[in-house]
């Protein structure tokens, strides 16, 4: 029972629900799915690469942002010189055509830029997300209507048209990964978050301890925050959760088409870009980008999954009735006369004509 309905029933009884045995099931239900393990220890990773990128290129003793000309061939048009893009001690990953920067370096900030990007959009999405949609939910209709309206049309505008409107107007010496970030976060992503959290609004303000609050005399805001907040927890991180790889491959396709984060600046996406005549004569230019891509996405989008079944505690149970019901329904296909687990039927013998029980004699009247 929430706060609500202790103020309004029995004062000084605490009837709070405890947080940490919650944590520790969740916790428990993440540990049973290997696969959202694997993809968490791979984002961490990520995330501890993108932190730790000055100390690892400090280590290599390269730097993003130096030219290294002799490590190129400018007779073939700026191809690295050596094996695989030039790789080595000095360069662990070769160095990029025609500039000769070191990719290593390159990767490891670029994952600082872009995942800097998809995490800063998301907050700034669920933050305005879950405000519309508490707004919507627990206002009247006209409240309701205008904001759904607004909504509406922010979910129907396309992202790369207002993301090359805004940055032709946007001043060029604003910061372009926070202009990256704003634009993904306002045109894309918090509608969507915002119509999820107003229909679970509808669906929690109808309940007792919700209504107790208001009753009791409590603000919409103290109602929010006490009441509702919680309730939305499970939603809003699941979809969180699944709002950074959207948010990456959306930044990477805004760097691809060149109105994104602009060179000096390493991003996965603008490497992209500059990658695209270079797939024959330098492939790993093409291909350690894409598959950083490639990992973090798969990555962000395997633990997302894991979250949302761990913080549903239906998920569960529909396991097991959707288990029991296979074994049930295997087991009415078994016909009488088969062994079972082996599908090989048995010879059932026809009774013997004896074996008939003869038909019962019709009782005589009583004169």
């Amino acid at each position: 029972m929430s706060e609500a309905l202790a103020a309004v029933g029995a004062a000084g009884t605490d009837t709070s629900l405890p947080a940490v045995p919650g944590a520790h099931q969740f916790w428990r239900r993440l540990r049973a799915q290997r696969a959202a393990l694997v993809a968490a220890a791979v984002v961490a990773l990520l995330v501890l690469v993108a932190l730790a990128a000055p100390l690892l290129t400090a280590l290599e003793g390269q730097d993003p942002t130096t030219y290294h000309p002799s490590l190129i061939d400018s007779a073939r048009g700026g191809v690295p010189l050596g094996s695989f893009g030039g790789a080595g001690a000095g360069h662990w990953l070769g160095v990029e055509p025609q500039t000769g920067r070191d990719m290593f370096a390159r990767l490891v900030y670029g994952a600082r830029v872009s995942l800097g990007v998809s995490l800063g959009a998301t907050v700034v999405q669920l933050a305005l997300g879950v405000a519309m949609g508490v707004a919507a939910g627990l206002g009247n209709r006209r409240v309701d209507a205008v904001l759904s309206h607004i909504t509406d049309i922010f979910l129907s505008l396309p992202l790369m048209v207002m993301a090359l409107a805004l940055l032709a107007v946007v001043p060029s010496g604003f910061p372009r990964p926070v202009l990256v970030a704003l634009i993904i976060a306002l045109v894309s992503g918090w509608s969507t978050t915002a119509k999820t959290v107003r229909a679970q609004t509808l669906a929690l303000k109808n309940l007792d301890y919700v209504a107790a609050s208001r009753l009791s005399g409590w603000s919409i805001g103290r109602t929010a925050v006490r009441e509702l907040l919680p309730g939305l927890a499970a939603p809003v991180i699941t979809y969180a959760a699944l709002l950074v790889p959207q948010n990456i491959s959306a930044e990477a396709a805004l760097s691809f088409l060149g109105v994104g984060v602009k060179p000096p600046t390493p991003s996965w996406g603008q490497m992209l870009t500059s990658a695209d005549v270079w797939y024959q004569a330098a492939p790993q230019y093409l291909l350690l980008p894409a598959l950083a891509l490639f990992v973090t996405v798969f990555g962000m989008t395997v633990l997302g999954d894991g979250v949302r079944v761990a913080l549903d505690p239906r998920a569960a149970s529909r396991l097991r009735v959707g288990t029991g019901r296979k074994r049930e329904a295997r087991a009415q296909t078994t016909a009488p006369g088969t062994v079972p687990g082996t599908g090989v039927g048995t010879a059932v013998p026809d009774p013997a004509p004896d074996a008939v029980p003869a038909p019962a004699a019709k009782k005589e009247g009583r004169a």
